[in-house]
């Protein structure tokens, strides 16, 4: 089991990270603006289950093997921000945002959509396997036993703390993007905004190094 002495540690350092936007974040906001709360919370929980995949490899050790193969990492790297990518242009060529709102509260498969989208980017993401390996293990106590079960475990947790903190993002951008939307101006651009976050996303993801 985990160690409870550094589980306060742990806590505190989870709290620190997951109040520094990163791309996930920057996902989530993208999201809650362009189509409101509901689509904003689900794609917390998809971007939370992509990360437990990546908490589960760890555990696994499947992250480990991810990491030492060069190639493997670089194509799920490449194949993480072309997609990004593909979803800024199609964000930036769609129709107008008021039009693809309207589809969006009509249709209620686009939050299967939003939920697969957010699963994909999150999985696809070497990254957040380089995170769960790099960061857990400072936590984990060999002298407790079952390393991959208190990986496990710290995962989970983590994760909780990331759905709280990422839904309070995805709360505050929808606000915002309903007074834009009552701004019509301002909102015509709101597609533009969206996608370039989008496709500098992807071309983070595709600058990403593999560590030595």
């Amino acid at each position: 089991m985990v160690n409870i002495a550094n589980l306060p540690m742990f806590i505190f350092a989870s709290i620190v990270l997951l109040l520094t936007p990163g791309p996930a974040v920057l996902y989530i906001i993208a999201r809650s603006i362009d189509q409101g709360r509901v689509a904003g919370l689900v794609s917390v929980l998809s971007i939370e289950v992509g990360n437990l995949f990546h908490a589960v490899a760890a555990a696994l050790g499947l992250s480990a093997l991810l990491l030492s193969s060069a190639t493997a990492f670089s194509v799920v790297k490449y194949l993480g921000a072309a997609y990004l990518i593909y979803l800024g242009l199609l964000k930036i060529f769609s129709h107008s945002a008021g039009e693809g709102v309207k589809e969006t509260q009509q249709e209620p498969k686009s939050l299967r959509s939003v939920f697969t989208q957010g699963v994909t980017v999150a999985v696809l993401n070497p990254k957040t396997a380089l995170f769960f390996l790099a960061f857990l293990p400072q936590f984990v106590d060999q002298a407790q036993g079952k390393v991959a079960l208190q990986f496990l475990i710290l995962g989970c947790i983590f994760v909780l703390m990331a759905i709280v903190s990422d839904g309070m993002y995805a709360l505050l951008a929808s606000s915002a993007g309903q007074w834009l939307k009552a701004r019509r101006q301002v909102w015509s651009l709101e597609k533009y905004v969206v996608g370039i976050i989008y496709i500098g996303l992807g071309i983070t993801a595709a600058f990403s190094s593999k560590p030595d």
